[in-house]
């Protein structure tokens, strides 16, 4: 019984969902007659992905104003670690094995490099594998403390 209410359920929303969409590019022609403009593309709207690896805005601020000193960040000191603030750290990465593209994605590749950086000196005692997991971020917190 259970699948079946599943079934039912799933059926039911599909077409309400199919209904909503004609209603909805019905009504597209019912104030002038003419469509309207089509709506924004995602990639206009989607919000730059923000990663602080768990520092507090006051602790990814430090790191910004860090990076803006010494390794090309341009952008503001808002406690939010963009893209801008990533490729910045890339940079400064380079010289902990970091080897891939300045792109300001935090992957696995930027995180061993940091992981490299925290073990020589701010007490990080973890593996290098890549995954941003407690130690790792209270090391970083411990250098944005200092």
């Amino acid at each position: 019984m259970r699948t079946m209410t599943r079934a039912f359920v799933g059926v039911t929303t599909a077409i309400a969902i199919a209904g909503g969409g004609v209603a909805a590019a019905g009504t597209s022609f019912a104030a002038t007659g003419q469509p309207t403009n089509a709506a924004a593309s995602a990639t206009a709207v989607t919000p730059q992905a923000i990663v602080n690896l768990g520092l507090n805005a006051t602790q990814a601020k430090k790191l910004q104003r860090d990076l803006k000193a010494n390794w090309g960040y341009k952008g503001a000191i808002d406690g939010q670690l963009g893209p801008d603030s990533w490729k910045a750290m890339q940079r400064f990465l380079k010289q902990w094995g970091y080897n891939d593209g300045i792109d300001g994605i935090v992957g696995p590749n930027t995180v061993k490099a940091i992981q490299r950086w925290l073990k020589a000196n701010w007490g990080y005692t973890g593996g290098i594998d890549g995954v941003a997991g407690p130690g790792t971020k209270a090391a970083l917190a411990r250098y944005c403390n200092s």
